[in-house]
């Protein structure tokens, strides 16, 4: 393999996760919208399309083998096709967690939702702006970037915080609909699960461009 084939290829799979990650940022989108109107059709259709993430993750896969396999590459462009390796997986996971959320809404039955839900949009909201915005921290190679969205972690955490104990205040309240507010607490959970990810993300940023391991932002849970 030419060197200009094998950056040709780079470029390849550098476009594959900004694919990748427009696909993720959808399915959490989506997620988050058949939860707030109760569309389970749009929750069906969230976990119909996680088929079409998981196989682009392995798309990718495939080719970053493929490359190490076939330029031995060294260096900067190996901590590269480490990070897309890397990257791809977060990715997936997030889906999985996007998935979660449209299960949870499948399983909560008819009716609105019981429970302040005003913090867990605001959580689905900035996860996809934490995860919109490391894709760009990778795409331009920007190690501060991806460290203020390190920063940012801690707001989802905050927000987490305050779901959570409003959760549980409805449940001392309402007993009755204690199960349908668990399901609340998971989805939560799943948004700032996302949340870590994207964290994760930045942190192999920094790696690719400065070949330093670092841990930013230690998640609280």
């Amino acid at each position: 393999m030419t060197r200009e084939l094998f950056e040709k290829n780079l470029r390849d799979m550098q476009e594959d996760v900004l694919i990748m990650g427009s696909m993720v940022e959808k399915a959490i989108q989506r997620s988050m919208d058949s939860l707030r109107t109760r569309d389970v059709k749009l929750s069906n259709a969230v976990v119909a399309e996680d088929i079409a993430i998981n196989a682009k993750r392995y798309e990718i896969e495939e080719k970053c083998i493929h490359s190490i396999a076939l330029q031995a590459p060294m260096a900067a462009d190996l901590r590269v096709i480490v990070a897309i390796l890397f990257i791809s997986n977060e990715l997936e996971r997030m889906a999985d967690h996007a998935e979660g959320i449209a299960r949870i809404n499948m399983m909560l039955g008819e009716g609105p939702l019981s429970g302040p839900i005003g913090d867990i949009m605001l959580m689905g909201t900035k996860s996809n702006d934490m995860l919109r915005r490391s894709l760009t921290a990778f795409v331009d190679r920007d190690v501060e970037l991806a460290r203020q969205i390190c920063d940012d972690d801690d707001e989802i955490d905050n927000l987490y915080d305050s779901s959570y104990h409003s959760l549980i205040q409805d449940v001392i309240k309402t007993p009755q609909d204690v199960e349908r507010i668990t399901y609340l607490i998971w989805s939560c959970h799943n948004l700032e699960r996302i949340a870590d990810r994207v964290t994760n993300i930045c942190e192999r940023v920094i790696f690719m461009v400065t070949g330093q391991l670092e841990e930013i932002n230690v998640s609280r849970y």
